[in-house]
């Protein structure tokens, strides 16, 4: 199937970009980012920026751009069976405008990709459409995916490496 994107939670006082990769079959179904109820990312946002699952999904997209955090996906769009990042064609993919959206947002500081896949695809389709002052002025850190197919940590261990890697940017 076909899966798109949605379009980013931003604005310009963003600080920090979270990337996903492409949502889910949940996320697309619910028009939502991070919708699957066993995806640690909102639990993660909670701990961290006050924008826990246990908010309306406005309220949490607000608290995010409130406090400085945008969140995207590389790719706009891609063929995939399911919802796993896996099944992704990579042949198919089609990444998100980077160019435009890095310029306005002046004060971004730092991207973390929610996973490898984020990271991947990122280098390979937008890195050598950037320009080397953009390049310049961000930090890239990779953090371990809030998937539930990710079972590899537990959610307190991926807690602690999100914190850790976006210490820089936490109030």
């Amino acid at each position: 199937m076909l899966a798109r994107s949605f379009p980013p939670i931003a604005d310009a006082r963003a600080r920090l970009l979270v990337l996903g990769s492409m949502p889910g079959v949940a996320s697309l179904t619910a028009g939502a980012y991070y919708a699957h109820p066993r995806n640690a990312f909102w639990p993660i946002m909670g701990e961290l920026f006050g924008a826990g699952p246990e908010l309306p999904y406005e309220a949490r997209r607000k608290r995010l751009i409130t406090a400085g955090v945008a969140v995207w996906d590389v790719l706009q769009s891609c063929r995939r069976e399911g919802s796993l990042d896996t099944a992704i064609e990579r042949e198919s993919e089609i990444a998100n405008d980077f160019a435009p959206f890095f310029a306005d947002q002046p004060a971004l500081r730092l991207v973390a990709f929610n996973g490898q896949k984020a990271e991947t695809a990122f280098r390979r389709r937008v890195t050598p459409m950037l320009d080397v002052a953009t390049t310049a002025r961000l930090r890239f850190v990779r953090l371990p995916s809030t998937s539930p197919a990710h079972a590899g940590r537990t959610f307190h261990e991926k807690l602690a490496a999100w914190r850790d890697g976006l210490a820089s940017v936490i109030n």
